[in-house]
């Protein structure tokens, strides 16, 4: 059984069975490949980076083409903007036709100081409890490895997976992204933030797709522990008939509270 997402090929990635959907076995959960589009925005390298502590504050992912499993795939990346205080990254998954996944990631030095007596702030409530039943998404009947099934463990909080609706979820990402490195925060919210339509979802999964064309991230702050908390809900458009458009967007969290937001335009389609 593999230990990571992915895994090199020579200078390729090969996205191994843990990073299977629950759409097509064939094809890669757009959690992996969000988890592997932070691990290239983490690791691109300028001028500035042995002298700034970059917080990515925005990760931005368009899922273009489904992405194979077991097969392996180019990289690349590049410093689209540079800068010492904010700096913008843009990086991609290629096979050797096209591109069938990018990202942009909008990076701004991070310092620490005191927070000002009297700032105003959002008030919001962590989901609790952390420690809720683990429990199964019964999304997939896929045979085999698959992400959802055996790469994450959800602790639903509120809501049911049987049942259609907003729900929230603790969410631990279980393996590596790429071997031998732990996941870092970014990687652990990418992966766990692509589940919010899935999470929410107000159609039934056997009779509807409603995949991810893209995720965009917002982050204000790095992320603390490994446990990711996602409170989604999905937005249909067309009322009252299905546009075959929708959104799906969340309140993310950690152990120390309200951490940002996740959306993703959603493709509908009746199976």
């Amino acid at each position: 059984m593999p230990t990571a997402l992915w895994e090199p090929d020579g200078d390729r990635w090969v996205a191994t069975e843990l990073s299977r959907g629950p759409w097509d076995p064939r094809f890669c959960n757009g959690g992996p490949v969000a988890a592997l589009l932070a691990q290239l925005v983490e690791t691109v390298d300028d001028a500035y980076s042995a002298h700034v502590n970059w917080h990515v504050a925005r990760l931005t992912a368009e899922l273009i083409h489904a992405v194979p499993v077991n097969r392996p795939l180019r990289v690349r990346s590049s410093v689209e903007r540079a800068g010492r205080h904010v700096s913008l990254v843009t990086v991609a998954i290629a096979d050797d036709d096209h591109d069938l996944a990018l990202a942009r990631g909008l990076r701004i030095r991070h310092t620490e100081a005191p927070l000002p007596a009297g700032t105003v702030q959002l008030d919001d409530h962590l989901p609790a409890p952390l420690d809720a039943p683990v429990t199964q998404t019964g999304w997939s009947a896929t045979e085999g490895l698959a992400f959802h099934n055996d790469a994450i463990t959800f602790r639903l909080v509120d809501g049911r997976f049987d049942e259609l609706g907003a729900a929230t979820a603790w969410i631990h990402l279980d393996v590596d992204v790429v071997p031998d490195e732990a996941p870092t925060g970014l990687q652990r919210v990418a992966a766990a933030s692509d589940t919010g339509n899935g999470l929410s979802n107000g159609l039934p999964n056997h009779e509807w797709l409603f995949m991810n064309a893209d995720l965009s991230v917002h982050l204000a702050r790095p992320v603390a522990g490994e446990w990711i908390a996602l409170s989604a809900a999905s937005t249909y458009g067309g009322e009252p008939v299905l546009s075959g458009t929708g959104v799906a967007e969340a309140a993310l969290y950690d152990e120390h509270g309200r951490l940002g937001r996740s959306m993703q335009s959603l493709y509908i389609e009746h199976r």
